[in-house]
């Protein structure tokens, strides 16, 4: 991915240097992530925590954040920190062209640097819940010890692979600026636990059609993309499936469990976001088939 030397975004807080652990209390209510897939599937296993409790991001009730050290940016020779800068960057470029020829205006999302644990408006945030997107503060947070869980026990290496990762949670700060979070808010409690389940895969696989469509713009306007990326991509799509991590926990397959969707299933609606490059044509929720 050729990112280096491209325009880093000024919406990156650094709070590494608050030497969070693992925190204290469940993560509340409204948090939706990528990440958190590899723990709402295969908590149990690791630590023991209820999926539900993880995946309940819009039941509320998640806690106030406590006072915290000011923001600061990160350093400037920080390798890591500039390519997360540079992708959310460029997710801003290509967001607000995409709001604006709609005749909207894209509200950017922070990004936020943790390591362990982080207080957010959702709840306290944890290392072990992979990225995930607030829509209470509009704020990504990464701890960035997840890139090398991703490239080392998901088998996801490459930095095209990274850039998917923010991208999806962009995807669904988009979700939350359109309004999409919130009728997905009305219908917690209203439905059955699978019914609400089948509604969550088709938010996450819309918010992977939303990465997808930032790729296809990003690569028209700047040429971004190079050899092996899309399949990078691609390959990270299907290691954070729903049944291959249930495979990878050692346990069995449940289709009425799921709540991020299949390994195709996420391929292809990324595929279908980077090919077409439009919000209408990641409308999952009228699909007829996933």
């Amino acid at each position: 991915m050729k990112w280096e030397g491209n325009r880093q975004s000024d919406n990156v807080e650094d709070r590494r240097d608050e030497g969070g652990g693992p925190g204290g209390g469940g993560f509340g209510g409204r948090s939706i992530g990528l990440g958190s897939i590899v723990i709402a599937l295969v908590a149990s296993y690791f630590l023991g925590v209820s999926p539900m409790t993880v995946l309940s991001f819009l039941s509320g009730g998640g806690a106030p954040p406590s006072a915290s050290a000011p923001a600061h940016k990160p350093p400037a020779d920080d390798h890591m920190a500039a390519f997360v800068s540079t992708v959310l960057a460029d997710t801003e470029d290509v967001w607000t062209d995409v709001f604006s020829k709609g005749g909207a205006t894209y509200t950017k999302p922070g990004l936020v640097l943790f390591s362990g644990s982080t207080t957010t408006q959702c709840g306290q945030g944890q290392s072990a819940m992979g990225p995930f997107y607030c829509p209470a503060d509009r704020k990504v947070y990464i701890d960035l010890a997840f890139y090398q869980t991703l490239k080392t026990r998901l088998g996801a290496p490459g930095d095209f692979a990274q850039a998917y990762v923010i991208a999806h949670e962009v995807g669904h700060h988009v979700q939350n600026l359109l309004g999409i979070s919130a009728k997905m808010q009305q219908m917690h409690g209203r439905v059955s636990q699978t019914e609400y389940n089948a509604l969550s895969v088709r938010l996450e696989l819309q918010a992977d059609c939303l990465a997808g469509v930032w790729a296809h713009h990003a690569q028209s306007a700047r040429q971004i993309l190079e050899q092996g990326d899309v399949e990078e991509a691609m390959n990270a799509a299907a290691k954070i499936g729903d049944d291959a991590l249930q495979r990878s926990a050692g346990g069995a397959v449940v289709p009425e469990s799921f709540t991020h969707g299949t390994s195709a299933q996420r391929q292809r609606w990324f595929d279908t976001g980077l090919k077409n490059g439009t919000v209408k044509r990641c409308d999952t929720f009228s699909a007829s088939s996933l």
